[in-house]
């Protein structure tokens, strides 16, 4: 009879201070260190399109953008995750003043990819509902011209959006900003 003995836990500590000098990211959940998968080069583009096209429009603004390499912390689920991008109205609030962890997203961006879609459509989206700051939800399919988007309307309702083909224009409400989905999926190979 083999046994198997309960995963180790971690204090968040722990987590924060073995995350300083990871060779991989690594999301905590609750006691728990979950690796990462890798992305792919079309997730990077995503991402990096998302984001220049955020940062020409509002050059003159200082709207804080974050891709990738900060983590977002969830008070109420003892979560920190990475979200592909987060967008702050205001200026970041540091959890402990590490300034590899936020706490005010306003917007948060997930490139979906096999291996993660469900997780992101399903208790990450529940996790980032708890965060006050939070007001928008933002998955880019990255095999298909495809968006789909929440918006917060009010305490525990969130209209649902879709955008399906290069020619559709994605709204993101809390900045008053567009991006045609042909310049979001510029130079990324749909197959």
């Amino acid at each position: 009879m083999i046994i198997e003995s309960p995963p180790k836990l971690y204090s968040r500590e722990e987590y924060l201070e073995l995350e300083e000098t990871a060779e991989y990211k690594n999301e905590y959940h609750n006691g728990q260190i979950i690796p990462m998968t890798g992305g792919t080069t079309e997730h990077n583009r995503l991402a990096l399109n998302f984001c220049n096209q955020f940062l020409v429009k509002f050059e003159e603004h200082n709207y804080p953008i974050f891709i990738g390499d900060v983590k977002v912390h969830i008070p109420a689920h003892n979560i920190d995750t990475y979200p592909d991008v987060m967008i702050l109205k205001d200026e970041p609030i540091y959890d402990q003043d590490k300034h590899t962890v936020i706490l005010n997203p306003t917007v948060i961006v997930e490139v979906l990819s096999q291996s993660t879609q469900n997780y992101d459509k399903g208790e990450k989206f529940e996790y980032y509902r708890s965060l006050s700051s939070f007001q928008e939800y933002v998955l880019i399919d990255q095999y298909k011209y495809q968006v789909e988007q929440y918006i917060k309307q009010g305490e525990g309702e969130w209209l649902f959006k879709e955008y399906k083909g290069q020619d559709c224009i994605l709204n993101i409400v809390s900045f008053s900003w567009q991006i045609a989905l042909s310049k979001l999926y510029k130079n990324v190979k749909i197959v």
